[in-house]
């Protein structure tokens, strides 16, 4: 009644121990590695419940996992394809978006490869071989205790039934400790699933790098390309006015390239504020005229009262900019300020009515812009 439990030697123990790390390794290093090749948990499920529904119809597998760098490439071709081929910057773009497509495809390869020689094999030794062996197993340990008790019970149990309970324990024990040696001594096996997933990994970075080699090389020409390319500047020549006689606004406009003496052709335009560059402005909803102060203004032909040409820098407001500090040019908006020079990127420096200073470079519109240094 009180003998000892049969106990298992150290080796039996210690193959025991091994296998089940091993079942907990593959379950864990399956899961992490459909995470690693489909991070999405959403689009797997997604994915996973359109297989089951393609194998119950009959049909053929459902389309793939959308990879990042397709639904990116995607993105990058379709918009390269709206700007088209005559910019540059569509250009590079559908050609980002078709290299980036090519880098999917070569991943969606991975995802094949990676399925048939690591995740097939290793899944199938942990359904068969590794689920035989933790069956083993557990017969092993309920025969043992099945022949402690009737141990226990000597001389209530027949001899020849102890000896029988004996001799299945020990079987089962000899069969669950040759499947275990078996599995713990092929190493061969599972370094080659290990293999072969290094091997699935280089093959992908090597394509996606001779891609993205090339896409960089393409890249790299267009831009020496483009930074050939002559420099062209915007200048435009429409100038708004307003006449003396009249309230309404003209756009005087006279092309670069006009031969001389032809007169200038005159464009008409919405009413707009005065330009102060005039000894008299007459205001529209009144027949009232307030003298302002003459400014020399560059540029206009004839007398005062004629149409304005301004041919020298100068830039039209865009805000109304009330001056913070001395030394800036305060300026209503539609003003036109003739420009003297630029300090920096962000002040240019310039003469409206009688008045210089600084002004911000984002409160104005260049009509004609400062010469080159």
């Amino acid at each position: 009644m009180g003998a000892e439990g049969t106990r298992l030697d150290q080796d039996f123990l210690k193959m025991e121990k091994s296998v089940t790390v091993i079942h907990a390794l593959l379950a864990d290093l399956l899961t992490r590695t459909t995470e690693f090749l489909q991070p999405n948990p959403a689009y797997r499920a997604k994915l996973s419940m359109l297989n089951t529904m393609s194998r119950i119809r009959g049909q053929g597998r459902a389309s793939g996992y959308p990879q990042t760098e397709g639904m990116l490439g995607d993105c990058m071709l379709h918009y390269g394809q709206e700007l088209g081929q005559a910019s540059e910057f569509g250009g590079a773009l559908a050609g980002v978006g078709g290299a980036l497509q090519q880098v999917a495809q070569a991943r969606d390869t991975l995802d094949v490869n990676v399925k048939r020689t690591f995740i097939d094999p290793l899944q199938d030794l942990h359904n068969t071989e590794l689920k035989e062996i933790r069956y083993q197993l557990k017969k092993v340990n309920g025969r043992r205790l099945d022949f402690d008790y009737k141990r226990r019970r000597q001389g209530k149990v027949p001899a020849e039934e102890l000896r029988q309970t004996w001799d299945k324990f020990i079987t089962s024990k000899e069969l669950a400790e040759g499947s275990m040696f078996l599995l713990l001594q092929n190493d061969v096996d599972q370094l080659s699933h290990l293999a072969a997933l290094v091997t699935a990994l280089l093959n992908f970075h090597r394509n996606a790098h001779r891609i993205l080699l090339g896409l960089h090389g393409n890249l790299q020409a267009r831009l020496t390309a483009a930074s050939n390319k002559p420099e062209r500047r915007f200048r435009s020549t429409n100038v708004r006015v307003r006449t003396e006689h009249s309230s309404s606004i003209r756009l005087l406009h006279r092309p670069s390239a006009a031969p001389s003496g032809e007169p200038p052709t005159v464009l008409p335009s919405r009413p707009s504020s005065p330009i102060p560059c005039y000894g008299k402005t007459r205001h529209r909803h009144t027949e009232m005229t307030q003298d302002i102060p003459e400014i020399n203004c560059p540029g206009v032909s004839g007398p005062a009262d004629s149409q304005l040409l301004l041919d020298q820098p100068c830039c039209r407001a865009l805000y109304s900019f009330l001056p913070n500090h001395k030394g800036e040019l305060g300026f209503n908006q539609g003003d036109v300020i003739v420009l003297t020079g630029q300090v920096d990127a962000n002040w240019y420096e310039g003469v409206l009515g009688g008045r210089s200073g600084l002004f911000p470079v984002s409160y104005v519109d260049v009509l004609v812009p400062l010469p080159l240094p």
